[in-house]
């Protein structure tokens, strides 16, 4: 029964990042194909994955105060819903950053920072996948080193959007709106490297 338990536990955080590549796949897919018109609804859609993502979160949280022995520690557990938690709503507070600031046209370089983020939603998913077996998986740490280099890109990225924007941008409403879409989508990034670093700490407390 306890292993099944434990089970139930990384289902769980397994299932909160398919909710962040959800999230992930369709803001890609909404900016891909930009309508403002449609943004309202296609808003009101990302967040109901983010409130779901929610949910399934409480219901771990739930379940882990009734519940005296734990497959890890449980303060890891709460840390690691948390911050698969902010990954979902980081993405879902670009698309509202995007509707509340009324954007019409995007960057050029959106949908390749919307890329990034499903790189990096995908590589947490296979990161969580193979964290039941984290004793006794070859493939754990190298996932976390790859999503470490992708959240580099992803700095990398955002210093040249800003750059680009400050020196080719002469609106000053339009730098103030676009300095802070970067700064939402680089959060994505980062959020899933702190995540992966939660699982790279409960690896060295344990090993």
């Amino acid at each position: 029964m306890a292993k099944n338990n434990d089970n139930e536990y990384y289902k769980g955080l397994l299932e909160g990042v398919e909710y962040s590549c959800k999230a992930a796949g369709m803001l890609k897919m909404v900016l891909t194909d930009f309508k403002p018109r449609e943004l309202e609804r296609q808003m009101s859609e990302l967040h109901s994955i983010e409130h779901s993502a929610d949910a399934m979160k409480h219901a771990l949280m739930k379940k882990l105060v009734k519940e005296f022995i734990t497959p890890i520690e449980r303060e890891d557990i709460m840390s690691l819903c948390e911050k698969i938690d902010d990954v979902t709503d980081a993405i879902d507070d670009v698309l509202m950053r995007i509707y509340m600031n009324n954007i019409a046209v995007l960057r050029d370089d959106v949908i390749p920072f919307t890329e990034l983020i499903i790189k990096c939603c995908n590589t947490l998913k296979m990161i969580m996948e193979e964290f039941p077996h984290f004793k006794k998986s070859s493939t754990l740490i190298q996932h976390i080193i790859d999503l470490n280099t992708l959240e580099e890109e992803g700095d990398r990225m955002y210093l040249s959007a800003m750059h680009r924007l400050h020196t080719e941008c002469q609106n000053t409403y339009e730098i103030v709106v676009w300095r802070e879409v970067y700064e939402f989508l680089e959060k994505c990034c980062d959020a899933c490297e702190h995540t992966a670093d939660v699982v790279e700490h409960v690896v060295m407390k344990n090993t």
